[in-house]
């Protein structure tokens, strides 16, 4: 299970670890629409946005589990590639304390405050019990959610991002089964959703231990690493937090952009809705790119060999970046037709195809600054990450769609160049950020 990048080609390194996790990510979308495909089968729209809320919840909540997990992953890398077995065995141990803790703290909470969520979400009146219900159900299932993200940012920890994708592949196939039991033959409507996401993490979680426990996993857990340790809790959470926030930031940016698009009416809201799910498809590669380079490069941080983390990052923004390019450039063509898989109207597919060809270029810079963002995790420098988007999310993208949206009121394209111009600012910030990181490295010695 463990895998050592330290050493051999850089690039293969990367096309190693980032193909299976990309595969993974597309997986996990795949599995996140398919609820919303399946009950648009067997229901009404009372239904179909019951889940299409619920499910914002539980993915803006997924995210940041995601980004608090990213401290697991970079403290065993270090480990890992500082062939510090017994270290790594600490991390494990005190990253399933912390977060089984934080898990059933969490479960607790939320259901105290099921109400209130689906208020701030301005759910319509009739999908309100069905986004409740959802909302509890799945609220439930938060520590087996949890269990499944650790489980994953574990395995990359030491440099096994398969293990992960296999998971994930049997969970979206459960899931399917499973959605098309409750709500086609039960007739359990979004309750019936939730269900089956549940059990299916549920499933994921017990075969990922199954695993674990058969296959050798080179290191040896005691009772004693499962054990709180400050110094180790601590910086497990110092590095993950800042991404967690940041990526929490990021989801609530992209609901006050939608809420601007909302108020230019109906044709507007529907097109941006649409871009929307075509630049998550496209932003998978970017995400796996921080990915990447957090596991990888933590490694090689790990093994004294920081040279090798920045020729990771290196080969990563180029990578990114020329994806990005060759996206940018397609989609000026075939924009229309893009938006078009997703409604006929005319006027709808007019003005997504215009949003689509302003936001695609952040496929470019958001490539180039998550690539930079998982050096810095690598590095354990995350709140440069947290720096950088905040920057980008307050003083360019909300207030830059905000003002085109008010001054371009006939076009969508200002707009999506508005969300592309922040990505840009964070990459000057991240370049800046990154050789004031190495000059002061330099001074030091």
């Amino acid at each position: 299970m463990e895998r050592d990048f330290t050493k051999g080609s850089v690039l293969k390194n990367i096309l190693l670890f980032s193909l299976p996790y990309l595969l993974s990510y597309f997986l996990q979308t795949l599995y996140g629409m398919a609820d919303l495909f399946i009950i648009g089968q067997f229901e009404g729209v009372a239904s179909t946005t019951a889940v299409s809320v619920g499910s914002q919840v539980m993915h803006m909540l997924t995210v940041m589990l995601v980004g608090l997990a990213m401290g697991t992953t970079v403290s065993i890398g270090q480990a890992i590639g500082a062939k510090k077995k017994e270290q790594a065995a600490w991390d494990i141990g005190n990253s399933v304390t912390l977060f089984m803790a934080l898990s059933v703290l969490l479960a607790a909470v939320l259901l105290a405050f099921v109400k209130p969520i689906v208020s701030v979400m301005a759910t319509p009146e009739e999908a309100v019990s069905g986004t409740m219900a959802y909302l509890t159900i799945c609220f439930l299932g938060i520590p087996f959610i949890t269990a499944y993200n650790l489980i994953s940012s574990i395995f990359r920890g030491m440099g096994d991002s398969k293990s992960p994708m296999y998971f994930i592949a049997v969970a979206c196939v459960v899931n399917i089964a499973l959605d098309y039991l409750f709500m086609g033959v039960f007739r359990l409507g979004p309750a019936g959703a939730a269900l089956g996401t549940t059990l299916s993490q549920t499933v994921s979680v017990v075969l990922s231990l199954a695993v674990i426990r058969k296959r050798k996993m080179g290191i040896t857990l005691r009772r004693a690493n499962f054990k709180p340790r400050r110094a180790i809790m601590g910086k497990i959470l110092k590095i993950g937090i800042p991404i967690s926030l940041q990526d929490g930031f990021i989801q609530i940016a992209f609901l006050i952009i939608t809420m601007i698009a909302n108020r230019r009416g109906l044709t507007d809201a529907a097109a941006v809705g649409i871009v929307e799910k075509v630049i998550s498809f496209l932003f998978l590669v970017p995400s796996s790119m921080l990915s990447t380079v957090s596991a990888l490069g933590a490694q090689n941080i790990g093994a004294g060999k920081p040279q090798r983390a920045k020729e990771i990052l290196r080969y990563a923004v180029r990578i990114a970046a020329g994806f990005g390019l060759l996206a940018a450039l397609l989609i000026q063509f075939i924009a229309e037709p893009v938006v078009g898989l997703f409604t006929t109207d005319a006027a709808v597919i007019l003005a997504g195809g215009q949003y689509l060809r302003g936001y695609i270029w952040d496929c470019i810079f958001a490539g180039i600054h998550f690539s930079f963002s998982g050096y810095f995790c690598a590095c354990g420098r995350s709140e440069l990450s947290f720096f950088h988007n905040i920057i980008a999310i307050l003083l360019v993208r909300v207030p830059g769609v905000y003002l085109t949206s008010k001054w371009f009121p006939d076009t969508l394209l200002p707009m999506g160049l508005a969300t592309a111009t922040g990505s840009l600012v964070s990459v000057i910030v991240c370049v800046i950020a990154f050789f004031g990181m190495n000059r002061g490295k330099k001074t030091g010695a």
